[in-house]
């Protein structure tokens, strides 16, 4: 039986082309799935692409934190705290 739906055709589409794509697929996952109409194979699909797209999603974050680690020289600091760190 061919898939009829674009949902469906999301499910098993390759890798994202960007994190933000990832996280508007992974978005319409979770909503598609929240409204309980998937039939069961369409749902466990829709699982495992929502959980590629979870890991992709976290690997692209731990490679931006990374980076912003390197250009602040690994000296990161929580915004507004410059007052804290210096003293009276």
């Amino acid at each position: 039986m061919a898939k009829s739906s674009t949902a469906s055709a999301k499910v098993s589409a390759g890798a994202p082309i960007s994190f933000e794509a990832a996280m508007a697929e992974l978005e319409d996952i979770v909503t598609r799935m929240e409204q309980g109409s998937l039939p069961l194979a369409e749902a466990l699909a829709s699982y495992q692409r929502g959980a590629t797209l979870l890991a992709y999603c976290q690997n692209a974050l731990r490679d931006a934190q990374q980076q912003v680690q390197v250009l602040e020289d690994g000296m990161l600091k929580a915004f507004g705290d410059d007052d804290a760190t210096r003293g009276d």
